[in-house]
């Protein structure tokens, strides 16, 4: 690390300041320890949930708070260890490390690529701290020294915002450019795996990458972080194969697999009627474009062709997403939004296919934020607006 044993001894001894007061004892030291130690605090505190084993060991340090920001989460980096195909892999946009580090359990040598020189040292410190010796760190651009870089898998989280931080929407103009190496790399190993924003467009970027094989979508908590697209030397004669996965809050993993031309095939079924449950699939699913495989999968109906809200008078409790035990079905109406309040003063609001917002709906029907009652304002398949009431069915149901 460029930086003294001293002033590291002085960051670990100051991780568990409050940042705000020690940023005042500045005057009390010549050097930037007490700015070091300020930001590697609030590193820390992001990275707490998110990277769990990094935060236990107090000894790894951060080269920004924006590299914690920007990073990939525990889940989503061992995750993606499992598509590592054979005994090497090739990380050409390093960053914090972090990916790099969790391919280093699934391959048996990891070549770590970042063009910024203080990753880098981070990096190789971190690596050291952390007990991995089979990851070699290369500072240079992923571009330039992509060709002279053999391995059998390789990895690219393309940056997506300009050197003066404007967001990138142009698959072509990310860095490095995909599109433009993607052959070479290719022809030298036989996997890329590329890491895509979840607010692209899946169709778009696929058309894009035509070697693509597989696309993993990625959510944690329900919230959708990555979309992975694997493109394969030699792919299999095959349609392409859509994985979703939602780590939930419990621990445990939400599976739904398909292929697209599946999902174009399959019938819809709709219902006009609201049964005893009600299935909201993950956000995984629901950024993949599955709108109507889940109603057949599961043997559910759907409420709208644009709702993507299930229902069933069975309780499938392996369903993908949210269930909720049907309490009440309202038609919607001014008068109803009155009188709502009166009853109902707190409830957890979701829109689905319905013309008012639900802010709008808390607001003029005054129902405070939270509770144990779920509130989905949602259009049936007949055309009618209606706010369907329920409760999650168990307890310890998580999502």
């Amino acid at each position: 690390m460029p930086l003294s044993s001293e002033i590291l001894h002085f960051v670990r001894e100051h991780l568990d300041d409050d940042p705000n007061k020690l940023q005042f004892q500045k005057k009390n030291y010549p050097d930037n320890r007490v700015a070091i130690a300020v930001e590697q605090i609030r590193a820390r505190e992001r990275i707490r949930t998110k990277l769990p084993s990094w935060y236990a060991n107090t000894a790894v340090f951060y080269p920004s708070e924006l590299a914690t920001e920007q990073c990939s989460s525990e889940l989503t980096a061992n995750y993606k260890a499992r598509l590592v195909t054979g005994d090497t892999l090739c990380d050409l946009t390093g960053g914090m490390g972090v990916d790099s580090y969790f391919f280093s359990r699934a391959a048996s040598h990891v070549t770590y690529v970042e063009q910024n020189p203080l990753y880098c040292e981070a990096a190789r410190y971190n690596f050291q701290i952390l007990g991995t010796e089979n990851i070699e760190v290369i500072n240079g651009d992923a571009t330039q020294v992509a060709g002279t870089l053999t391995a059998e898998s390789y990895y690219i989280d393309p940056s997506r915002r300009t050197r003066d931080n404007r967001r990138i929407f142009a698959l072509a103009d990310y860095e490095p450019n995909v599109l433009e190496i993607k052959e070479q790399l290719l022809a030298q190993g036989k996997r890329l795996i590329v890491k895509m924003s979840p607010m692209e467009d899946i169709t778009a970027v696929a058309s894009l990458l035509p070697e693509t094989t597989d696309i993993h979508v990625l959510s944690v908590k329900n919230e959708c972080k990555e979309l992975l697209f694997v493109l394969e030397a030699t792919p299999a004669n095959k349609a392409i194969t859509v994985h979703t996965v939602n780590f939930t809050s419990a621990g445990t993993e939400q599976y739904f697999a398909f292929t697209p031309e599946e999902e174009r095939e399959a019938p819809s079924r709709l219902t006009g009627t609201v049964g005893k449950y009600l299935y909201e699939p993950n956000s995984s699913i629901l950024k993949s474009g599955a709108f109507k495989l889940p109603a057949i999968r599961y043997n559910l109906s759907k409420l709208h062709q644009h709702s993507h809200l299930y229902t069933g008078d069975t309780l499938v409790c392996d369903f993908p997403g949210r269930i909720f035990q049907i309490q009440e079905v309202f038609d919607f109406s001014s008068k109803w939004l009155k009188q709502i309040a009166k009853t109902l003063p707190k409830a957890n609001i979701t829109t689905r296919n319905f013309k008012i917002s639900a802010d709008e709906i808390r607001s003029r029907g005054k129902i405070k934020d939270g509770g144990n009652t779920y509130l989905f304002a949602t259009t049936l398949n007949d055309g009618k607006a209606v706010i369907i009431q329920g409760e999650k069915p168990d307890s310890s149901y998580s999502f």
